[in-house]
């Protein structure tokens, strides 16, 4: 196995961490997945031989988790494979799932073939408002999911994205999480990409939401103890400085997507002028190092001002590029969200309308998330 190239000034570390989004399929229809909203033009998958390579050259490159994630990963035949190459090379491996599709015989099969941990999604608390937002029958399922996670001495780990809709609940989702045995409960706040953007008007939260949300978990926090561990993620709209956008363009993550294309993060695929490259045409090693996708934000030489003077520019390297390019319409601009930057009254404006006691986001239907759906927007914007 090839030693990982040692850090310089002009060059990052390894991939530390891999993302391999298996497939694109998916049972659940939620209206905030982080999948592209063009998902359905690209339904070509990797095949296993495919997979097994690209996690040798990760391991190679100096990659050690592997997160496998979709569309529902549990789609694959494969995944059972892709995990014991996975543990074989060393990764510590965990699955990102709806639940839909783990059985006890692929609980037993994923257990023996080394899996680490098991990351579970939830919509809500409640079957009504859990099957609503996935627009699925799911929630029994999940329930029965989480047992066998505990059965198979995994760690818990629970996801619920919040927002609009949900997070006047989130006293009864910290409950249920707790009822099943979580360890870990992940509160991610939507941020707005993909499916989320389309649907913002109805899934923002008010500021007075948010802040009863945080106070709510900050005493189920101090109440609860070692108990369960709470991370409560803001949505980015109300900071007013960026976020380290996946700690740093091309710093840390590598991200694989069903199709082969590697990118820097899961939603960069969108980014105008990138040439992104695919692991069917290059190896991982050169895809991280070498590729024109991974390096054009490294560093600060692209940046423009504000950023390019900023004293944060080492903190959070300008925030996201796909924010910058959503709603300012330029990649290399500064993250929005930042209060300094010249676009920022974009982020303000979407804010106040959420805070708005004439707030009429629950006017507009949810678009979600499914294949024919995909494919009208994508035509849609190829048109455009």
């Amino acid at each position: 196995m090839n030693a990982p190239l040692p850090p310089s000034a002009n060059q990052p570390g390894p991939p530390l961490w891999l993302l391999a989004e298996v497939t694109y399929r998916c049972p659940l229809h939620c209206a905030f997945c982080y999948n592209p909203v063009d998902f359905a033009r690209h339904e070509t998958e990797l095949s296993t031989a495919d997979w097994l390579r690209v996690l040798r050259e990760a391991r190679a490159a100096g990659s050690v988790q592997c997160g496998f994630s979709g569309g529902e990963p549990l789609m694959r035949d494969d995944l059972e494979t892709l995990v014991a190459e996975a543990h074989r090379l060393g990764f510590y491996t965990n699955l990102l799932t709806s639940g839909v599709g783990l059985t006890a015989s692929r609980a037993q099969a994923l257990q023996a073939a080394g899996l680490d941990h098991i990351q579970l999604s939830f919509q809500d608390s409640t079957r009504e408002l859990n099957d609503f937002l996935s627009h699925t029958r799911t929630f029994d399922l999940k329930q029965r999911v989480a047992g066998l996670i505990k059965d198979n001495g995994w760690p818990m780990v629970m996801n619920c994205v919040i927002h609009r809709l949900n997070i006047d609940y989130i006293d009864r989702i910290i409950e249920m999480a707790v009822e099943l045995g979580a360890e870990y409960l992940e509160l991610a706040n939507s941020q707005y990409y993909s499916w989320a953007l389309l649907n913002r008007d109805q899934l923002m939260p008010s500021r007075a939401q948010l802040e009863r949300a945080e106070r709510i978990t900050n005493a189920y926090r101090e109440r609860l103890g070692d108990r369960i561990r709470i991370f409560f993620v803001v949505p980015d709209y109300y900071e007013t400085r960026p976020k380290k956008c996946m700690n740093g363009w091309g710093q840390v993550f590598l991200t694989v997507t069903p199709d082969g294309t590697a990118l820097p993060c899961h939603t960069a695929r969108m980014l105008p002028g990138l040439d992104f490259p695919n692991v069917r045409e290059m190896d991982v090693r050169s895809i991280w190092y070498g590729s024109e996708g991974f390096n054009r934000y490294r560093g600060d030489a692209w940046m423009k001002d504000p950023c390019r003077a900023c004293p944060d520019k080492d903190k959070d390297h300008g925030g996201c590029r796909c924010q910058a390019w959503m709603l300012a319409g330029d990649p290399a601009a500064a993250d929005p969200v930042c209060d300094r930057s010249p676009e920022h009254d974009r982020v303000r404006a979407a804010v106040e309308q959420a805070c708005s006691p004439a707030w009429k986001g629950g006017a507009k239907p949810l678009v979600f998330r499914d294949p024919r759906r995909s494919r009208e927007l994508g035509a849609k914007a190829a048109d455009a």
